[in-house]
């Protein structure tokens, strides 16, 4: 009898967002359910909604260990992916998992699910993990059926990789090789710094460079904080900021801005997002 399949959906930290997102993934969870039942295979949730919360996401990387104490470590897993998600509320577990893994995203506009899905991609990869992945808009197109039946049949999904090539097969022009490697030397010689907000903020492990494989390249870590960046934000002036918003449009980009902060785009946002342009280029002023 062939071992039933667990479904898990990794979420945000923060609860509002859990919430307002939860409609879409259990949508996603609905039409993904019935896809792999009719290939002949039992889902069952590796964890439950939760009533007081209002959303059924895995939301702490403690909560993440308690599901997976639970779960057969030999059993098919679809992390399935409707939103964004902090990737080490499961990291832990999956790198321990021995069954297949498979993660799933949707293919929407409105909803980031393929963000989130090539976040904790990138963090297993990282990880040395070994997993498959799809994606879809609908669930029914045949490329998604076909690799779903693959992956609950052999445990992996082949995806055609004919576009792919080996870098070391690439060969630049003599002009930009030798102007990478003065970069290179010059680097080296005189070194540079790197800022870094926060770094590995979100659970985004896949985003952190070991400082023992950058240092030899001549570059060095600044670590910053977040708060550092909104407490500079608050010196820049409103003038400054729409200075900067009116560069912006009369260079062309156009905003769809509305009324209502929670559900639009507003110029009050976007004039924050320059002061945060205007705070981050004096801080790197600053440290060099």
């Amino acid at each position: 009898m062939k071992k039933p399949v667990y479904l898990m959906a990794n979420g945000d930290l923060r609860l509002s967002a859990n919430q307002k997102c939860w409609v879409a993934q259990s949508r996603m969870e609905a039409i993904l359910t019935k896809a792999v039942q009719a290939e002949g295979r039992e889902v069952i949730r590796a964890h439950a909604y939760d009533e007081s919360k209002q959303h059924g996401f895995i939301d702490s990387q403690k909560m993440g260990m308690e599901v997976f104490r639970t779960l057969d470590p030999d059993a098919p897993l679809i992390v399935a992916e409707a939103v964004w998600q902090y990737s080490h509320h499961l990291l832990h577990g999956l790198l321990t998992h021995r069954g297949p893994i498979l993660t799933v995203a949707n293919w929407s506009g409105t909803w980031p699910g393929l963000v989130g899905l090539l976040n904790l991609n990138g963090s297993m990869t990282k990880a040395g993990i070994r997993y498959s992945s799809l994606w879809s808009e609908r669930f029914t197109d045949k490329l998604f059926k076909n690799g779903l039946r693959q992956w609950l049949t052999d445990g992996v999904v082949s995806h055609d990789q004919s576009h792919v090539r080996d870098l070391s097969l690439l060969k630049l022009p003599l002009a930009d090789e030798h102007q990478g490697q003065k970069v290179a030397r010059q680097l080296r010689q005189q070194k540079a710094i790197m800022g870094v907000f926060d770094e590995g903020c979100m659970g985004m492990f896949n985003a952190i460079i070991p400082d023992e494989l950058l240092h030899p390249t001549g570059v060095f870590k600044e670590r910053l904080s977040q708060s550092s960046l909104y407490a500079e934000m608050q010196r820049v002036s409103d003038p400054e900021a729409a200075a900067v918003l009116l560069w912006l449009r009369r260079k062309g980009m156009t905003f769809e801005t509305g009324p209502n902060d929670e559900t639009d785009l507003t110029e009050n946002q976007l004039l924050q997002q320059c002061k945060m342009y205007i705070a981050a280029v004096r801080i790197a002023d600053d440290f060099g």
